[in-house]
């Protein structure tokens, strides 16, 4: 996205049980962007005929989360329920499936195809009902519980931005209160790129993959430091810490998928979904996360998560504007 996102949706304090927890295979948690995306696109093509909205990107503040799993010592596993008898009256197998409870809520930047936006009575009843409308949806594979009250920071909002950029400000601090406590995730393909770079500087071989994996993980390194003992000579101390090479709350993330074969028209693979669509065999994409704060947001589009897909090459992905709108990475 290049220009400012003028209206925004406010969708507060979502709570949704049982969103999927694995988001990809090698990673579990918060869900993908992706099953966040795709909910909007949902909610986009069941939209009332009387609704003419188009949605253009999708931001997420996570309030709270709690993972369905056991724990113990150092290790987690997911609970798994028990199905019911299969048809034969056999006992169903049981299939990993990742769980978390989840309170969020969600920023749709939208545009209209009309003059849908143009009063504020017309905004509200669009927010309203369009917040009902979610109450009935499945998120990231989970349910929407119903609001546990109508306070005043619970209620859907559907904002203009005005054109002044001080009244704009205004209105994204004001905003930002309304957020807290909680954590937007952004993306940081800088970081990744920029390790990348780093690693091969000592490593020829080092590939996106290798910093990937370094910045995933907590790297405890031993470094040697010479101090005085109590005579006043110089010794050699062995200190034992964890290497940060950004700071910041990072996290591995799935960004979307790529293709790995050619894409075959509708009905030519057996088995498929939905046979009246083409079809793709793909791989996750990964990328690195970042977890912020709200408050520490200059605007609302750094927030934001866009579709940018590249059909040609077929990579399928989400993209996310923190890094342009944060150049100077504070």
């Amino acid at each position: 996205m290049t220009e400012p996102i003028q209206h925004l949706l406010i969708l507060p304090r979502l709570r949704i049980q049982n969103a999927n927890a694995i988001s990809s295979a090698m990673t579990w948690g918060f869900p993908a962007m992706s099953a966040f995306m795709g909910a909007i696109h949902a909610l986009e093509r069941h939209l009332p005929e009387d609704i003419k909205l188009l949605f253009e990107g999708i931001g997420v503040v996570c309030h709270h989360i709690e993972p369905q799993v056991i724990e113990g010592g150092f290790t987690r596993a997911f609970h798994l329920t028990r199905n019911p008898v299969d048809k034969s009256g056999n006992t169903a197998a049981i299939v990993e499936e990742g769980r978390a409870h989840l309170e969020v809520s969600l920023l749709i930047g939208v545009e209209s195809d009309g003059d849908d936006l143009a009063s504020i009575e017309r905004r509200l009843d669009i927010a309203r009902r369009l917040f009902e409308q979610v109450q009935g949806m499945r998120i990231a594979g989970g349910s929407v519980m119903p609001p546990l009250s109508d306070s005043t920071r619970q209620r859907p909002e559907l904002i203009t931005f005005d054109a002044d950029e001080e009244k704009r400000a205004r209105q994204w601090r004001r905003l930002k209160r309304r957020l807290l406590p909680g954590f937007a995730l952004v993306l940081r393909d800088d970081y990744l790129t920029e390790h990348t770079e780093t690693l091969k500087a000592t490593n020829d071989s080092a590939t996106a993959l290798d910093a990937w994996l370094d910045l995933c993980r907590l790297n405890h390194e031993c470094r040697i430091e010479t101090q005085q003992d109590s005579n006043g000579q110089d010794k050699d101390v062995a200190t034992w810490g964890i290497r940060r090479p950004y700071p910041g709350w990072l996290v591995p993330i799935p960004v979307g998928y790529g293709a790995i074969s050619e894409l075959f028209d509708p009905g030519d693979v057996a088995n498929a979904r939905d046979p009246s669509v083409p079809f793709q065999f793909v791989e996750s994409l990964y990328s690195i996360g970042e977890w912020v704060s709200p408050h520490r947001l200059r605007s609302a589009d750094a927030l934001l998560w866009f579709v940018n897909n590249d059909l040609e090459r077929g990579v399928y992905r989400l993209t996310n504007d923190y890094v342009l709108t944060h150049a100077d990475n504070d």
